[in-house]
């Protein structure tokens, strides 16, 4: 198998990458950023030039210096030879601990012997032990699959020069990665979580959520099972995740009894909890029966409802108790839950704080090219309402509770979410009424303290003060109240009350009447309150888009948009589960160029409806894409490939493959993948 190509940055001053990574290590919060490697070279011709040249890389073994000097030794060869324009003079491979919070370094010289040490956050220099690689190993690992690209091109886009390898390719590095694993699993919470994850612990934080990935994307259950099992018996937590790599796997009823085994031992754990509302809910959605769906939602209710009573500031038992009552139906219970909900500040992926170098050498391999591939240079115009939405933003909590109001939005339609959104919360207008009430019975001498309870003359409203970080504001200048086209209204929403006016608003009402009915009333939290004011805007969007295309047609013309804006639209309709529309807007989009976002929105679609040839011709285009951008490693398409294979049976699926009218070159890389699958004994590999 040949290896992507090499990309090369170029410094502007000698050295200047290795001191800004050494600079950042303070900052670093998550996993780290890439491995730096960086290589001081001079032309042949120029001896007494030096110039630095530097790229990231992930997935490359990190269990010893020996490792990490034969990566740039494999650097350094490729330039040996008669036709040899610069020679490499020494190198130095970075990679992050962030067990340890420290960077191990390796550095060869050209010829000498290598050094290895590490640099601490306060840039001095410590002696690298077993211990810290050992941890560096395991951390290279969970950055290799928690920063690959899903498939969609946003994480290559997002970080120039970065070569991704597959960090685990057959069961012997499997072992090692599992037996690293089990050897820092309780030590796991020290590297963090997501950032729906408030507080780690041993079994929610990085090492986790990195193991699981892991056994999902390669199907090696019944090492997950293993593993899990022996670390079960030190600590009866780790129940939870056995039974999910075991429901992974389709050993449902085992993965039930340990779970109901776990939870008499301890009857409060709410990552457990969560995990049988999971289940239940999964399980809902195929039942047999409306009787049969009733019963396990109403299992998964108790769960859920449960979990939040032992985990109240986390997110995700409350999201999932939202998400059981709209499978409910009980639309004003979900929009109270989704209410109640602790939202988080987004933390982002560490990534690397470079100087601005010199020039990008960026090289193609002659063996990715596709002309395909080529046209994406032309920038288009694109129209800045769509650059607007800011619902395509939104990351971490925000982004998972848009997803349930937009799934109840799909449901009920956007005018019913509005008269529960009323019935449920404080409305602006409530309160307008009741301030008069409260004006009228009060109407003589005015002084600080009446003043402050009838509010103040023009309140804050939800979504238009001051707003958390993640959360949008609601646009300042728009004045229409909703939107008419053909017949079809979007209703603007109307403010919910900010809580600090109707507190005080409600303590002297004098209508008794009015202060019960607004006391049986939520108040609706800012961010909320924006998520309507975001949500009314693709929806606006969305309805202009559907509507002119409709006139189109319907007069036999052509509706023009370009790619970026096709691409836009479907990632559009796929934020509000129109998957139908968003595969048309992205098939318009891949007429005029190719996108691997759009390819990668219609393959999850092709997936769906089972149809192998459409998907393994997509699979084919987007792994070439990726391995012309030094990615060698997608999770995720190899993860689409492996189900490929077990739905169908890898001799097809490697017929279908060969069969397609590519060069040889790009339909090896996607029998590469296969083999993957082949060496860890996938379903569907037996010959």
């Amino acid at each position: 198998m040949v290896a992507p190509a090499v990309p090369e940055i170029t410094e502007e001053v000698l050295q200047e990458s290795i001191e800004a990574r050494t600079e950042s290590l303070i900052s670093l919060r998550e996993l780290g950023p890439p491995d730096l490697v960086h290589l001081i070279k001079q032309p042949t011709r120029q001896a007494g030039k030096h110039y630095g040249v530097y790229h990231h890389v992930t997935g490359i073994d990190a269990s010893s210096s020996a490792s990490l000097a034969a990566y740039i030794n494999t650097l350094a060869y490729k330039e040996f030879g008669p036709s040899a324009t610069t020679k490499t003079l020494e190198g130095t491979y970075c990679c992050y601990n962030a067990f340890s919070r420290v960077d191990m370094r390796v550095h060869a010289p050209f010829p000498g012997s290598v050094e290895s040490y590490c640099i601490d956050e306060r840039g001095e220099k410590r002696k690298a032990t077993d211990e810290l690689w050992l941890e560096t190993y395991l951390c290279s690992v969970l950055r290799a699959y928690s920063y690959a690209d899903d498939g969609t091109g946003s994480a290559i886009r997002r970080i120039v020069g970065v070569r991704r390898f597959n960090p685990v390719t057959n069961t012997e590095t499997e072992h090692r990665f599992l037996s690293a694993a089990e050897q820092l699993f309780f030590s796991g919470w020290q590297l963090g979580s997501d950032s729906v994850v408030q507080v780690p612990n041993a079994v929610s934080n990085h090492l986790t959520a990195g193991l699981l990935k892991y056994f999902q994307t390669t199907g090696r259950f019944t090492s997950g099972i293993n593993l899990f099992q022996k670390l079960r018996s030190q600590n009866v937590q780790v129940a939870s995740l056995l039974a999910k790599v075991l429901f992974m796997g389709n050993e449902e009823v085992q993965g039930v009894r340990v779970l109901y085994d776990a939870v008499k031992e301890l009857p409060m754990d709410y990552v457990m909890l969560d995990t049988q509302a999971e289940f239940l809910l999964k399980k809902a959605e195929s039942a047999a029966t409306p009787e049969q769906k009733e019963e396990r939602l109403r299992m998964a209710l108790g769960c859920a409802n449960r979990s939040t009573i032992a985990a109240p500031s986390e997110f995700g038992t409350w999201a999932r108790l939202a998400q059981v009552y709209v499978a409910l139906e009980d639309w004003e219970n979900a929009l109270t839950t989704l209410n109640s909900c602790p939202m988080f500040t987004y933390q982002d992926k560490d990534t690397p704080v470079m100087p601005e170098p010199k020039e990008f050498h960026l090289p193609v391999l002659p063996e990715t090219r596709l002309d395909e591939f080529e046209d994406n240079e032309t920038v288009q115009p694109v129209d800045q309402s769509l650059l607007a939405l800011r619902a395509a933003q939104y990351r971490g909590t925000f982004k998972q509770a848009y997803g349930i109001l937009t799934e109840m939005t799909k449901k009920i339609g956007w005018d019913q979410l509005l008269k529960i959104r009323s019935n449920v919360f404080v409305m602006e207008d409530e309160y307008r009424e009741k301030q008069e009430t409260t004006q009228q019975t009060y109407p003589a001498k005015r002084n600080a303290s009446t003043d402050a309870l009838r509010g103040t003359p023009d309140p804050a409203t939800n979504g238009g003060a001051s707003e958390p970080e993640d959360a949008p504001e609601a646009e300042d200048g728009e004045k229409d109240n909703g939107l008419s086209v053909n017949g079809e209204d979007i209703e603007r929403p109307s403010s919910a009350m900010d809580p600090e006016e109707v507190k005080k608003g409600e303590d002297n009402s004098s209508s008794e009447d009015h202060a019960s009915r607004l006391n049986n009333k939520r108040l609706c939290e800012r961010w909320l309150d924006s998520l309507f004011m975001v949500l009314y805007e693709d929806l606006r969007v969305y309805t202009i888009w559907r509507t002119q295309m409709a006139q189109y047609r319907a007069q036999s013309m052509v509706y023009k948009k370009s790619p970026e804006e096709w691409e836009i639209l479907g990632s559009l309709a796929e934020r509000l589960q129109h998957n139908d529309e968003a595969v048309e807007a992205y098939r318009h989009c891949l007429s005029t160029r190719f996108s691997p976002k759009a390819l990668s929105g219609i393959l999850k679609s092709f997936v769906r409806e089972k149809l192998t040839k459409d998907a393994v011709a997509a699979t084919i285009r987007l792994v070439a894409w990726h391995y012309r951008w030094y990615s060698e490693f997608s999770p995720e398409l190899l993860h689409t490939v492996r189900m490929l294979i077990e739905d169908e049976g890898a001799v097809k699926i490697r017929s279908i493959v060969q069969a397609t009218n590519l060069p040889q070159s790009i339909l090896d890389l996607t029998h590469h993948y296969a083999a993957l699958c082949a060496t860890f004994r996938s379903s569907g590999t037996e010959a």
